[in-house]
């Protein structure tokens, strides 16, 4: 599968930026889910990509093929990109049986192809399960039903699926099978052979041979021509993703009357079927039931792994980003925030932005102030008064990340200043602004009835994952159960401390009374610095109390 390539890519209308000055690479076989709250621009990136968004400028690459570049002219259209795409609403024919639904995007395909013999492969086909054939006699036998009859759509489902054949083919062999029942095939065997040999001869009066996959080859390269698929590869394709996706049984019905599982795995199909370089889907499952979601999120996985394709995956859910994805695109307001696996993105987000939306329950977020010593340490003085050491896992110069922090502020507006001289630059509408992040309190206070402060570099603000609080009675911390929500395997409570607010996940069948005292520590790892000048992060590292 390809590589995909996105460089300086933006998309916008009048001043507003869809997409802005977008860079990143996908990776082959890759699971990448773009991900960030409604309006970000993930769905108007994967649209991008696939062709059906034109981008306002950059350049975008699947492969070795270049499919949209602005400064050159080129917009390959999305029906010759080789990808597909998995919409939100499925977008079935209700007029369809399943099976002409799948089938319905392969009728179309008219490209130059192998020239094969389709009637060699087919006998080989049978041939092959004759010599051996007790899987085949099985399959049948298990087609049997209630009354003891054998079901024959049930048994040319078998037959399609375990043997990957045509339903032509699967046909003859049933009939084989129902005539010789557990006799002899040497007859059949033979007679399917002379099939083979005639096609054979067939090539070789044309100057042709057949290799191994029945492929007409001259002058030792197959021979190709501009052509449709024939009804038995339509077929073959057909059986061989409902078998990934294990609807076979369900090829005669119309989408009415499936579940909505069912039609999520009908669409998926569709999509799979022209084989596909890459997958593309939008929210593909929102609108599942939460229980059929995590049940497909299991098979898209799988799908994933036996497909070998690459997958891009707009969802707006974080749970589904963190399962599903080999790498998140994070996105707000139309700007890439982070691009990196699930865990590095959990456990070390490039931002407070990032580490907000990725994370459930949500990161605790505290507010501290204080400055670096000789040692290494920051001295901080949060919740109130309270004293405390952040000890940085890596030795870092906070003086130094200021400096460079500054150096990056300024170099950005030298390039916005040298862009809003450029012919044709326009100016963005949607500013980009620095996220605000929340603090849990027990009386919340609307912060915009009151006077800002100003931020120095003596303003930080702490990032504490709630799996890192921890109940101890040795610990140094103090507060009071204020909301406790018990799931069985772990409960989910929130501490209060002085006026804030700590949420914490105790993993456990554990009961907490609301107003009961504890005391609790701060686990010695993953504990996140920000500086809240620019909100990005400066270290991981440790707290002591």
């Amino acid at each position: 599968m390809p590589e995909i390539r996105l460089e300086h890519v933006t998309k916008r209308w009048g001043r507003f930026y869809g997409v802005d000055d977008l860079s990143l690479v996908i990776k082959d076989n890759a699971f990448v889910t773009l991900l960030g709250p409604s309006g970000c621009g993930k769905t108007t990136t994967l649209r991008m990509i696939a062709g059906l968004e034109t981008p306002t400028s950059g350049r975008i690459s699947i492969g070795d093929n270049v499919v949209f570049d602005s400064a050159t002219g080129i917009n390959i259209p999305a029906n010759r990109r080789k990808v597909g795409f998995l919409f939100q609403n499925y977008a079935l024919w209700p007029n369809m049986t399943v099976y002409q639904n799948i089938s319905f995007g392969l009728t179309n395909i008219k490209e130059e192809m192998d020239q094969f013999s389709e009637e060699a492969a087919n006998a080989s086909r049978i041939i092959a399960v004759l010599s051996s054939p007790s899987a085949a006699l099985e399959a049948v036998e298990d087609s049997r039903d209630k009354n003891g009859k054998i079901d024959e759509k049930k048994a040319l489902v078998h037959l399609t699926e375990s043997f990957m054949m045509p339903l032509s083919a699967a046909k003859r062999l049933y009939q084989i099978l129902q005539k010789n029942g557990t006799g002899s095939f040497q007859e059949e065997i033979a007679e399917l052979g002379r099939t083979v040999e005639n096609e054979r001869k067939k090539a070789e009066a044309s100057g042709c041979t057949l290799d191994d996959e029945w492929r007409l080859i001259k002058d030792g390269k197959p021979v190709r021509s501009v052509r449709k698929l024939t009804k038995d590869e339509i077929d073959l394709s057909v059986r061989r993703v409902s078998k990934l996706v294990k609807i076979g049984m369900f090829m005669d019905r119309y989408p009415a009357e499936l579940s909505g599982g069912q039609q999520q795995r009908v669409a998926i199909a569709r999509t799979l079927a022209p084989e596909p370089e890459v997958l593309f889907m939008d929210e593909p499952l929102s609108n599942l039931d939460a229980k059929l979601r995590l049940e497909m999120r299991y098979e898209l996985q799988r799908l994933h792994v036996e497909t070998g394709s690459t997958f891009v995956y707009v969802t707006h859910d974080q749970m589904e980003a963190m399962t599903l994805a080999t790498d998140i695109c994070l996105m707000s307001n139309a700007v890439l925030q982070q691009y990196a696996a699930p865990l590095e993105v959990y456990n070390r987000p490039a931002n407070i932005f990032a580490a907000d939306f990725v994370g459930n329950p949500s990161i605790n977020f505290i507010e501290a102030e204080g400055e670096q010593g000789e040692d290494g340490k920051v001295s901080l003085t949060l919740l109130d008064g309270m004293k405390a050491s952040f000890i940085p896992a890596e030795p870092i110069s906070l003086r130094e990340w200021f400096s460079e922090r500054n150096a990056a502020k300024l170099r950005k507006e030298e390039e916005m200043k040298a862009k809003l001289q450029e012919k044709g630059y326009v100016e963005k509408s949607n500013k980009d602004e620095i996220f605000r992040y929340h603090i849990q309190r027990a009386a919340e206070i609307d912060d915009s009835l009151s006077g800002a402060k100003a931020v120095t570099d003596r303003d930080f603000v702490i990032g504490v994952r709630p799996e890192l609080i921890e109940i101890d009675e040795a610990g140094p911390l103090e507060g009071e159960i204020y909301g406790a929500m018990p799931t069985g395997m772990e409960s989910t409570i929130k501490v209060r401390i002085g006026d804030f607010l700590l949420t914490s996940v105790i993993f456990g069948n554990l009961h907490f009374r609301i107003g009961t005292r504890i005391r609790m520590r701060i686990a010695r790892e993953r504990i996140m610095l920000f500086d809240r000048t620019s909100g990005n992060l400066i270290a991981l590292g440790s707290i002591e109390f």
